[in-house]
C-alpha cells in the first residue's frame, strides 16, 4: 500500500509541473508490474525534464574563470560579473575550500564558510571565517548539529542587504535549502555555484525551476565520481551548475544551442574515466584561471 500511495503522490506532483496529464484514480488494484512500470516512466520523465531545465544558455557578457581547486572543489564563475559582490559564502567544506580562498583573495572580500560535520578551518591568506553550522530550509538542531537558513546566516554575518556570491556542496541537503529559501535572499545572490546530488525526484525539478525564476543557467558539469549508466539523460548522479542572476546576465538569443562541455571544466578525479555528455575528449591535468 505504501508503494502505491507514493506512486500516486509522484503522479500528482508531476502533473503540477506539466509532465503528465490528468490522472484518473481507480478502485481496482493494479498489478505490481504495472505500478513498477508507471514509476519507472515517472522517474524517466523527471530526469529528462530536469536535464532540459539545466541546459546552459549562452551569455554574451560572461568571462568564465575557474575558482578553487584544479579538480574536485573547483567551480566556474563569470569573473567580470563579480564587481558588486560584498562577500562570499561557501557551504560544505570538509577540510578544504580553494573556492572560498580564491573568492576572498581575488575579490578582496570576506568569505564565510559553513560546515557542521567537519569544522576544520582551511588555511587561506584571505579573509575567511569558519562557522560550525549547516544550511537547511529552517533553523533546527539535527543530531546535535545546528542548521540555519541561507537568509539568516547571511544576515547574521552583516551582509543581509549586500550582494553576495555563493557556493553550495552539501551532499543532498541543497534541494530543501533552496526550496525553503526566500525570494529576498535569492534576489541578492549575483552568482550561485552548486553541486547537486541525485536526479530522480520531482522535488529536484521544482527546486531548479524555483532557482530559474532568479537565475540563468550558465554552466553544467558532471562530477565524474558519480558516473554510472541507467540515469539517462544524465551521465552521473552528481553535477555542478553555475547560476547567474538575471539582473546581470545578458543572454545571446541569436547564439546556437551551447554545448554542455566547457574547456575550463576538469574531471573531479583522474582516477576514473570522465563522462561529460558532449565532451570532445577527456580533460586531464590542472587548468588554471
Amino acid at each position: 500500500m505504501t508503494r502505491v500511495r507514493l506512486v500516486w503522490t509522484s503522479v500528482a506532483l508531476l502533473g503540477a509541473t506539466g509532465l503528465v496529464g490528468t490522472v484518473i484514480m481507480r478502485s481496482t488494484p493494479k498489478p505490481a508490474s504495472h505500478i513498477v512500470s508507471l514509476a519507472e516512466r515517472q522517474v524517466t520523465a523527471v530526469r529528462q525534464a530536469l536535464f532540459d531545465e539545466l541546459r546552459p544558455v549562452t551569455l554574451r557578457n560572461c568571462e568564465m574563470q575557474r575558482f578553487g581547486e584544479a579538480h574536485d572543489g573547483g567551480y566556474l564563475l563569470c569573473r567580470n560579473l563579480l564587481g558588486g559582490v560584498a562577500a562570499g559564502y561557501s557551504y560544505g567544506i570538509s577540510g578544504y575550500d580553494g573556492w572560498g580562498c580564491d573568492v576572498s583573495t581575488r575579490l578582496r572580500v570576506p568569505v564565510h564558510r559553513y560546515d557542521c560535520f567537519d569544522t576544520r578551518q582551511p588555511v587561506c591568506a584571505g579573509d575567511t571565517t569558519m562557522h560550525a553550522e549547516c544550511i537547511g530550509p529552517t533553523p533546527a538542531i539535527v543530531d546535535g548539529r545546528p542548521f540555519d537558513t541561507l537568509e539568516r546566516q547571511i544576515a547574521a554575518t552583516g551582509h543581509g542587504s549586500s550582494r553576495v556570491v555563493v557556493k553550495v556542496d552539501v551532499e543532498g541537503a541543497e534541494w530543501d535549502a533552496f526550496l525553503g529559501a526566500s525570494d529576498r535572499v535569492l534576489e541578492r545572490i549575483d552568482q550561485l555555484a552548486v553541486e547537486f546530488h541525485r536526479v530522480d525526484d520531482v522535488k529536484y525539478l521544482l527546486a531548479v525551476q524555483r532557482l530559474k525564476r532568479f537565475f540563468h543557467v550558465a554552466n553544467l558539469h558532471i562530477n565524474n565520481h558519480s558516473c554510472q549508466p541507467g540515469l539517462e539523460p544524465f551521465p552521473g548522479w552528481a553535477f555542478e551548475v553555475l547560476f547567474v542572476a538575471k539582473r546581470l546576465a545578458e543572454v545571446d538569443p541569436s547564439a546556437p544551442p551551447r554545448q554542455l562541455f566547457h574547456q575550463l571544466d576538469t574531471p573531479n578525479t583522474l582516477a576514473v574515466p570522465d563522462c561529460q555528455p558532449d565532451a570532445p575528449i577527456a580533460v586531464t591535468g590542472a587548468v588554471g584561471p
